[in-house]
């Protein structure tokens, strides 16, 4: 019997997202694009005069924000009609379009940044007395200030737009080869069954309970992409070199620090949380060594890494079941959260299961003025169900900065995008070691919540470090080959497993298939929210709703302050190291509640 995957016409409507809610057909979609072109047409009319008044600044930029809102909906739609299927033509053509058409948008738009540099902040202030209007646009007027060091001239911005699509060249050939292009072998378990291996199927398969089955499904999974080596390295060189290209141009003096400052973050709070992990590696160590004591095994392998430390148990949740349990997890953040939640599973904003060319992984993209949606690729696992509120914590925040903010001050920075949805993660969690029933399901769910600090706490923090190395092997002149990454990454996978773990020589080349390496410096902030979520969501838990009031203030906040001051509403200081210090400090007793529970009875 072959377990083949469903071509996208085989899935059931109900498991797939109506997009028909942003666009009922591709005219539509055409009018979209023809708009936002007109819109900025209409913009740059106002070249060499968009400070001249109040007035003008403020005609500009409503122009300005309705043209973006436009444009970011018709590029989400094509994104995501080719992500369902990406070797469905058509979705391709439209996503190739949509990036073309706004790269031209951003081309023409590029001047309006440096128009309003060119003038002294005293001067942008007296326009916002004669304007009164303006100050619907103060957060954005200051953001474009606060970059006043790295804006270059009309032409230079101009140019440096020109190089979007060109720019985006790597992360899209990557994006291509290992959703559409990229093909794996076929393996056999133990009853027969022939299942052909996939991104979206490998971690289940490492997560099963048959050892000989992981071992051959991780061998030949790396072993596939050990074979187009050459090819990973000069995409994550290209991706590299565009990052160096615009750092340099902007007057930066690295990649890295280019990137948090797009995020209006300081360098050093990546540093503290770096120095923090290092100093927490010998708890990583002790879960390494608990985890090869609970499996009884005498080498502890890198296949071994996600299956389960509670063998007798199987936690397989149906989709139906996981609705009903995110809905029940979610009640402490009160009625109106969980009826919106209601409202995306009734109204299909998810799209929920793994198709033939589906891209892998699951996300939740905003279309501002419809609502949120989900991709997912559900396997019916428990990860599954913590993937499944993870993505909705990040649509609600979506959902709650949309309706309270207009739309250029709505989008929040990629810093705070991780709180919330990890925040969900916890309350779930906590809600499930409530409820468990048995000695066996509270250990799987303690074990899950070990894994939750492994993968993010650690396993993002050295994706971090990953890419710090290398861009800093590029910037110093060293290339970036394929044995060089891969020599980097498995030196840096035996530091954070430590001595009990046996680093196998594949895991060299897991960096391959990361897709948040094109990213550029995406990954930190997976670390620093599960910090953050960890100490929100236990507050929650502990003192009710004067917590949940502040914690609404900040998910409706949007980008109108500075994500570190966003994140001190809430209640968390990540200017200092002491939430990661303490997120650490409940990993530590974490293990010591799965040694108790499993080794000390």
């Amino acid at each position: 019997m072959e377990n083949r995957l469903p071509k996208r016409n085989e899935v059931k409507p109900e498991l797939t997202w109506r997009l028909e809610d942003i666009y009922e057909n591709k005219e539509e979609w055409e009018k979209d694009i023809q708009k936002a072109a007109g819109l900025a047409s209409k913009i740059k009319e106002n070249e060499g005069k968009i400070a001249e008044s109040g007035e003008t600044l403020y005609k500009v930029l409503e122009l300005y924000e309705n043209c973006m809102l436009t444009l970011s909906r018709y590029v989400n739609y094509a994104s995501m009609r080719h992500d369902q299927d990406t070797a469905d033509v058509e979705g391709q053509e439209l996503d190739l379009k949509a990036s073309g058409e706004s790269n031209k948008i951003y081309e023409k738009l590029s001047f309006i940044d440096p128009e309003i540099l060119e003038k002294e902040p005293e001067y942008i202030d007296t326009l916002f007395k004669q304007e009164p209007k303006l100050e619907k646009y103060r957060v954005v007027i200051k953001e474009i200030q606060r970059a006043r060091e790295h804006s270059l001239s009309k032409e230079m911005e101009a140019l440096l737009a020109s190089s979007g699509e060109m720019a985006d060249t790597a992360g899209n050939a990557f994006s291509m080869l290992i959703n559409a292009d990229l093909k794996f072998p076929s393996i056999k378990d133990v009853e027969g069954n022939v299942i052909t291996l996939s991104n979206g199927r490998f971690v289940p398969l490492q997560m099963s309970t048959d050892r000989e089955l992981r071992k051959e499904a991780f061998e030949k999974f790396y072993e596939r992409y050990k074979e187009y080596g050459n090819t990973w390295a000069a995409l994550y060189d290209g991706q590299v070199k565009q990052q160096i290209f615009y750092a340099k141009a902007r007057k930066y003096n690295s990649t890295f620090e280019a990137a948090v400052d797009s995020n209006n973050i300081a360098p050093f709070v990546c540093d503290n949380l770096i120095e923090s992990v290092h100093n927490g590696l010998d708890k990583m160590h002790r879960y390494v060594s608990l985890r090869k004591k609970l499996l009884g095994v005498d080498e502890l392998h890198m296949y071994d890494v996600y299956a389960p430390m509670i063998s007798n148990y199987d936690a397989k949740v149906t989709y139906e079941e996981a609705k009903e349990i995110s809905l029940k997890a979610l009640a402490p953040l009160g009625e109106e959260y969980v009826k919106i939640v209601k409202e995306s599973y009734d109204n299909r904003w998810i799209d929920v299961i793994e198709n033939e060319g589906k891209r892998g992984g699951a996300y939740s993209s905003g279309v501002y003025g419809v609502h949120p949606y989900m991709l997912l690729n559900y396997n019916n696992t428990l990860d599954d169900v913590f993937t499944l509120v993870h993505e909705m914590g990040h649509s609600m925040h979506t959902w709650y900065s949309e309706h309270a903010q207009h739309y250029l001050d709505s989008n929040y920075k990629i810093f705070v995008a991780e709180v919330a949805s990890t925040t969900n993660e916890i309350l779930l969690l906590e809600y499930l070691l409530k409820n468990s029933k048995s000695k066996e399901e509270k250990a799987y769910l303690i074990n899950h919540y070990l894994e939750s600090f492994k993968s993010t706490l650690y396993r993002q923090t050295m994706f971090e470090e990953f890419e710090r190395k290398t861009n800093k092997m590029a910037e110093e002149g060293m290339p970036l080959t394929f044995d060089s990454l891969s020599k980097t990454y498995y030196d840096l996978n035996k530091q954070y497993f430590g001595n009990d773990m046996v680093s196998d020589e594949l895991i060299a080349y897991e960096w391959c298939r990361i897709p948040h390496f094109y990213y550029n410096f995406y990954v930190y902030q997976y670390a620093t929210s599960f910090s953050a979520a960890v100490a929100i969501a236990h507050r929650i838990l502990e003192e009710g709703k004067p917590v949940v009031d502040k914690y609404f203030e900040f998910l409706k906040s949007g980008c109108t302050q500075d994500p570190v001051s966003l994140l001190k509403i809430a209640g968390v200081d990540l200017s200092t190291r002491e939430p990661i210090d303490e997120a650490l400090e409940v990993f530590g007793k974490a293990i010591t509640d799965m040694e108790t529970l499993m080794l000390h009875e």
